[in-house]
This record gives structure tokens, C-alpha cells and sequence, in this order.
């Protein structure tokens, strides 16, 4: 097994913003350059891996621009960083860019829209432990909830790259066609052909998209989408791996998936991270221990945000 992992490689570094583009409404890519030894540290993040920034020099965006339900949090102080997953991680000669897919939902994520390309920010990173593949997998399946869609958009790109024989098919969902976190639709002919999704389209890779109220691809939540796919094509558990990363109802689904196939899996957890490095112990994720009933509680920055599936008590 390939331990994609590189906590320890990590550090306090300045990037400088490059491009920051709304793809929908609400919906954000940022682009982040760095250069120097902080480009060959950033350079060593994995999919899975996420970094802290510090947003409490950024300016909120004018009033009309702020949505009537966040108006009150808005007006909140941003005392500590926020983390974003990598959703890609690009290194060329001295520089490294960084994307991270992220939704306007609070004071922080609101300020953060309005970076506009030369500001520069501070960023801790990497930070987590990310993805492990496992060596001779002939399939990879991607199941994707809302803005979870940043780090397998990475994992894709890295599946493509280093593991050409293995079939990789990613499943999207949200609960709207607007909710996608994508830049862009194709077209009726290249969905039916199993290309549903621009981004996973451009590495060659098959998609699906699934909304809850069936404004596009499947009418249902993803995992529905994912067991009717596990149920038509037959696929050697051994042979099969799963990531997943998104809403905690939809990880416990799959995972329950995964466990009635014997399908190793694997899930992007999510928690409110105040530090990012496990010092101040706020994001406890309920963890199995092996061959007891008792549970431990393990941290969502330090020992995660990556888990095995059948390792994590969920509790939706």
C-alpha cells in the first residue's frame, strides 16, 4: 500500500494570490502561488491534505454582494484560520500552485472571496494525513457529496497520472444542479457516454451526477446514484477500492455500502479545526477500536481528516 502521507512536512509560509473566480453562485476556486522552499514543501501535499489560512486581514465584500442569511455572521471577528482541502497541487520548476474549492457560508469564507489576485495571505501547510492507494486496485470509485469535491478532484488527477490501469468513475451529488461545485456542464450526448463532469472528463475518467431534486442526472442522493451502479456492474470487492468525502450522512451511507460489498473504503472526515496541528483537541472523531466494543476518540487534523470507514462510529 502506497501511505500517501507527509504530516511532518509542513510549515508557516506567504502565498500570493493568483486568481480567485466565482464558478456559481456562491461557489469559489482560489488560486495560490508559492515560491522559494515554501513551493517545495507545499509541493509535497497529497490528496486528502488541507491547510490553515488566515483570513483576518481580508475585507468583507460590500453589503449587496453579502446574501441576506449570513448578514449577521458577517459582522463577526475572524480570530483563527480556516481550513480548505487541497483540490489541486501543481509544481513547476520554483513555483507550486495550489487551488482550493470553497463556498461563501460564514465571516471567514465571505472575507475570503474578496482576495483579489497579487494580495498575499498567510498559510500553515500541509497539514493532515490524505489518501493512501493500495497497489493492485483495478478500480477506483470517487463518491463525491457537494463541496467535497475538492480533494478527489486531486485524488483524480493523481489516480490518472500514476495509476493509468486503473478504471477510475467518479459519482457527484448535491442538492441542486446550482450546488455542483463545478466550473462547467457537458452535454447530454457526453453524459450518456458516461462523461458527466468537465473536470473529471479533461483526465479521461467516467462520471455521474446525482441531485436530490432532480435537476440534473440522477433524482436522488448520490449514494442512491453509487448502490445502483454497485448493483449493475459486478466488480471484485478485492479488486476495488472507494474515497469519499463529503456530508457526514453521506459518508456513513457509503460506508455501509462499501461494508455489505467487502469493498475497502475510504472517507475525507470533517470538523470545526481551531488549530490544524492537535493541540487544542476540537475535533474529535469517535474511532472503533479493533476486537473491543469500547471507542476512542481520535483528531480529525492530526490522525485524519482520512479514515478507514470501518474505523469511524458515525452517529447521523
Amino acid at each position: 500500500m502506497t501511505q500517501n502521507n507527509s504530516t511532518m512536512n509542513r510549515g508557516v509560509f506567504s502565498a500570493e494570490v493568483a486568481a480567485n473566480k466565482r464558478i456559481n453562485t456562491g461557489c469559489y476556486r482560489l488560486e495560490l502561488s508559492f515560491s522559494g522552499p515554501a513551493a517545495q514543501v507545499i509541493a509535497t501535499a497529497v490528496p486528502g491534505q488541507f491547510l490553515q489560512l488566515d483570513l483576518t486581514g481580508a475585507c468583507l465584500p460590500s453589503a449587496q454582494d453579502i446574501p441576506p442569511e449570513l448578514a449577521d455572521a458577517s459582522a463577526r471577528n475572524i480570530l483563527l484560520r480556516r481550513p480548505f482541502s487541497f483540490a489541486d497541487v501543481t509544481a513547476k520548476g520554483k513555483t507550486c500552485t495550489v487551488e482550493i474549492l470553497y463556498r461563501a457560508v460564514g465571516p471567514g469564507s465571505l472575507r475570503m472571496a474578496t482576495l483579489s489576485a497579487g494580495r498575499t495571505v498567510s498559510v500553515i501547510g500541509p497539514l493532515g494525513n490524505g489518501f493512501s492507494v493500495p497497489e493492485n486496485k483495478k478500480t477506483a470509485l470517487l463518491v463525491v457529496g457537494g463541496m467535497g469535491a475538492g480533494p478527489l478532484l486531486f485524488l483524480a488527477k493523481l489516480l490518472a497520472a500514476k495509476y493509468p490501469k486503473t478504471n477510475v468513475i467518479a459519482f457527484a451529488g448535491a442538492k441542486t444542479s446550482a450546488e455542483l461545485p463545478f466550473a462547467g456542464r457537458l452535454d447530454a450526448l457526453s453524459a450518456e457516454l458516461g462523461y458527466s463532469i468537465g473536470e473529471f472528463a479533461s483526465l479521461g475518467l467516467e462520471s455521474s451526477v446525482a441531485t436530490d431534486d432532480g435537476s440534473l442526472g440522477f433524482h436522488g442522493p448520490v449514494t442512491d446514484c453509487f448502490a445502483d451502479w454497485l448493483q449493475k456492474n459486478g466488480l471484485a470487492a478485492e479488486e476495488t477500492v472507494i474515497f469519499a468525502c463529503g456530508p457526514e450522512t453521506m459518508l456513513a451511507r457509503t460506508s455501509e455500502i462499501a461494508a455489505e460489498r467487502k469493498i475497502e473504503c475510504q472517507v475525507s472526515m470533517e470538523r470545526m479545526m481551531a488549530c490544524g496541528i492537535g493541540v487544542c483537541q476540537s475535533c474529535a472523531v469517535e474511532c472503533k477500536v479493533e476486537g473491543s466494543k469500547d471507542t476512542v476518540y481520535k483528531l480529525c487534523c492530526k490522525d485524519g481528516p482520512v479514515f478507514n470507514s470501518n474505523e469511524v462510529v458515525f452517529r447521523t
